[in-house]
């Protein structure tokens, strides 16, 4: 096996709850990217062990969902979350179960999962249990609903979004009965909280098939229930490459900027990612008048990289090459404000004026010229151009 330190660590784990009488094996998303020779993340172990008796088997434990019987386990230096099997009651709001009941059989916890793919164990000795045929599945790349598909979506209604996303990561297309099973109950999506649709957008945005992913988007209905007008637009999508959700998200509000409010409220974007999206968008404008050397200047790397991108999804005639951004970034004469040799005082000493605005404006100007070769940046050459043409000019 070609695995990681995780997988290691929880091959451990697993030894010790053997060796105290119970069953335990690595399952879920960690099982199907180790057969799809993928990066494997999030190791997590299920076990025959009741949450209590896990506690006593291991030193250092954390309740991170002990009412759904996971713990945290701290031993072996990586932590493992370690949950007991389990199956689910009646789910009566589409997203979660009225309660949850512990087993001893792996057979019953596998079979309350999403997806075939996602429904497989491990074993130690590194024999796949499959019940559910997901590694048949995983060969025809299929995503298909474990059991009666309208029954797993009625139980959580975003496992439809997720379905769409593992599409979209994986390439796979949806199986004939589950896709239909998402077109009939697709207004479910409803009940979901909009951060958990969210989630699952961002997962979709650095994937590697996105605008497989929008199309069965729009084909299963889910699109009428989200914020943005895919339909319309999907074929803008068929370039778009990233490895960071916040370039989907800037792209979404490119394609539909007089949403943007409503596209932000709805996805609830935080601060941080407003602010990039509205510097890609301002500097996806400048780049279509041309770049200033202020541009450059004030605008980071990645907006700016960001904002090229669009222009060539857009099809726009942009007459350079992305490798240009940096070296331009980098040939300026100064990189930031800081570097500027002069600041407020010296203007208030050349002056005897009081500070004001003013200050700001002169600061602004003084990098223009500097950035422009008007003047280098010292102290002497700054002054006899701040004392000679600057203010000749107000």
């Amino acid at each position: 096996m070609n695995v990681n330190e995780e997988w290691r660590v929880a091959l451990r784990v697993i030894d010790k709850i053997e060796r105290a009488g119970f069953e335990a094996v690595i399952v879920g998303g960690a099982v199907r990217d180790f057969l799809l020779d993928r990066t494997v993340n999030d190791v997590d172990v299920a076990t025959s062990a009741l949450p209590s008796e896990v506690k006593q088997i291991f030193s250092a434990t954390v309740d991170v969902g002990i009412e759904h019987g996971t713990i945290l386990v701290l031993d072996e230096g990586e932590p493992i979350e370690v949950t007991t099997y389990r199956t689910e009651g009646t789910y009566t709001d589409y997203r979660r179960p009225e309660e949850v009941t512990f087993v001893r059989s792996l057979e019953q916890d596998l079979e309350r999962r999403d997806f075939t793919i996602n429904a497989m164990a491990i074993k130690k000795d590194g024999t796949i249990i499959d019940l559910f045929g997901g590694k048949q599945d995983i060969e025809q790349k299929v995503i298909r609903a474990v059991g009666n598909a309208t029954v797993r979506f009625r139980e959580d209604a975003l496992r439809m979004l997720r379905a769409i996303r593992f599409s979209a990561q994986l390439g796979f297309s949806i199986e004939q009965k589950t896709l239909e099973a998402i077109k009939v109950d697709s207004d479910l999506i409803d009940f979901i909280a909009n951060e958990r649709i969210a989630m699952e957008m961002a997962k979709m945005w650095k994937s590697d098939y996105v605008y497989n992913g929008l199309r069965l988007l729009i084909d299963s209905r889910l699109a009428r229930y989200l914020v943005g007008n895919f339909p319309e637009q999907i074929n803008q999508w068929k370039q778009f490459k990233t490895a960071k959700p916040e370039v989907g998200w800037a792209y979404l509000c490119l394609l539909n900027r007089q949403d943007f409010q409503k596209i932000a409220d709805f996805y609830h974007f935080s601060r941080k990612e407003k602010t990039f999206i509205r510097d890609v968008l301002n500097a996806y404008d400048a780049l279509q008048s041309k770049w200033t050397a202020m541009d450059y200047f004030s605008t980071n790397l990645d907006v700016l990289e960001t904002a090229y991108d669009f222009a060539i999804w857009q099809n726009l005639d942009v007459p350079f090459a992305k490798e240009s951004i940096q070296k331009v970034k980098n040939s300026l004469p100064i990189q930031s404000r800081d570097q500027l040799a002069i600041n407020g005082n010296d203007l208030i000493a050349w002056t005897s004026r009081k500070k004001g605005p003013w200050i700001k404006v002169a600061l602004d100007a003084a990098i223009i010229a500097v950035l422009h070769g008007y003047t280098e940046n010292n102290a002497e050459n700054l002054k006899e151009w701040f004392l000679n043409d600057f203010i000749n000019e107000r």
